[in-house]
C-alpha cells in the first residue's frame, strides 16, 4: 500500500440501521420508544431510591450507579442513531466519533465493574449476613463505585487514542450505526496487532475479571441458599439475586461475543445486531427486570403513588 493512500479523515460516514425507506421509519420508532423507556425507567428508579429511606442501602446505591450508567450510555449513542436513521447526511466528525467511542467504552466497562460489585454485595448479604453492615460500609461502597468509574474512563482513553492514530485507506464509510472499535479496526490498512492486544488485555482484565468475580460470588451464594432448610427461606434468598443474575447474563453474553471473538470471525451485520442489543435493549430492560422481580422496589412505588 502506497504511503499516499494512507489518510487520517476528519469525517466518517455511518451506514445506519437500514437503507430501506419503510424499515427506516420502523427502526426509528422502535429505537425511539426503547430510548424513552430507558430514560423514564432508569430515572424513575433513581428517584425512588433517593426519596425512600427504606432503599438507602448499598444494593440500591449500586443500582443507582447502574441506572445512571444506562442513561448516559444510551444518550451517548441512541440520539445519533435516531438522527442518522432518517437523515440523508450520516456523517460524523472525528471529534464527535472519538467522543462517542470514548463514552460508550468507558460506560460499558464501568457497567461490568458495577455488576461485579453488586454480585459481591449480594454475597455479603446472603453469605455473611451478620457482618454485612460492617463489610459493605459507606466508605467501601463509595470507594468501589469511584474506583470503577476512574479505572474505566482511563482505560477508554487509551483505546480511543490507539484507534484514531490508525490510518484508514480502505474507506471512510463505517458499516455500523455508531463509532465502535471493531468496525474501525476493519477499515485500517495498517497492522492493528497493538490495538487487538490492547483490546484483548482490556477485555480480559475488565470483562473476564468482573465476570469471574460475579461467578465466584454466585457459586458461594447458591451454595449458601441450598443449605437453607426452609423452602420459603430459599425462595426469598434466591429472589434477591434473580434480577441481578438475569441482567448479568444478558450483558456479559453480548459484550464477550462482541469483543472477545477473533477478528476473522467478525461479521458487520452480526456486530450490528449484537451492538443494538447492549446499547438499546439491555439499558431498557434493566430497570424493568429490577422493578418486576424486587418486592422492595414495588413496595416503594406503591408508597410513593399513595403519598401522591
Amino acid at each position: 500500500m502506497e504511503v499516499s493512500n494512507l489518510t487520517y479523515p476528519s469525517v466518517f460516514i455511518l451506514c445506519g440501521l437500514s437503507d430501506v425507506r419503510y424499515l427506516k421509519v420502523a427502526c426509528f420508532i422502535v429505537v425511539l420508544v426503547m430510548y424513552m423507556i430507558t430514560l423514564s425507567g432508569n430515572l424513575l428508579l433513581i428517584i425512588l431510591v433517593r426519596i425512600n429511606p427504606t432503599l438507602q442501602t448499598p444494593m440500591y446505591f449500586f443500582l443507582c450507579n447502574l441506572s445512571f450508567i444506562d442513561i448516559c450510555f444510551s444518550t451517548a449513542i441512541v440520539p445519533k442513531i435516531l438522527v442518522n436513521t432518517l437523515a440523508k447526511d450520516r456523517s460524523i466528525s472525528l471529534l464527535g466519533c472519538a467522543a462517542q467511542m470514548y463514552f460508550s467504552l468507558a460506560l460499558g466497562s464501568t457497567e461490568c465493574f458495577i455488576l461485579a460489585v453488586m454480585a459481591y454485595d449480594r454475597f455479603a448479604a446472603i453469605c455473611r449476613p451478620l457482618h454485612y453492615n460492617t463489610i459493605m460500609n459507606k466508605k467501601l461502597c463509595t470507594a468501589l463505585a469511584a474506583g470503577s468509574w476512574c479505572v474505566c474512563f482511563m482505560n477508554s482513553a487509551i483505546h480511543v487514542v490507539l484507534t484514531f492514530q490508525l490510518p484508514y485507506c480502505r474507506s471512510h464509510q463505517v458499516n455500523h450505526f455508531f463509532c465502535e472499535m471493531p468496525p474501525f479496526l476493519r477499515l485500517s490498512c495498517k497492522d492493528i496487532w497493538l490495538n487487538e492486544i490492547a483490546m484483548y488485555i482490556s477485555a480480559g482484565i475488565i470483562a473476564m475479571c468482573s465476570f469471574f468475580l460475579t461467578l465466584i460470588s454466585y457459586i458461594h451464594i447458591i451454595s449458601t441458599i441450598l443449605k437453607i432448610r426452609s423452602s420459603h427461606g430459599r425462595h426469598k434468598a434466591f429472589s434477591t439475586c434473580a434480577s441481578h443474575l438475569t441482567v448479568v447474563t444478558l450483558y456479559y453474553g453480548t459484550i464477550m461475543f462482541m469483543y472477545l471473538r477473533p477478528r476473522a470471525t467478525s461479521l458487520p451485520e452480526t456486530d450490528k445486531t449484537v451492538s443494538i442489543f447492549y446499547t438499546a435493549v439491555t439499558p431498557m430492560l434493566n430497570p424493568i427486570i429490577y422493578s418486576m422481580r424486587n418486592k422492595d422496589v414495588k413496595g416503594a412505588v406503591k408508597k410513593t403513588f399513595h403519598k401522591v
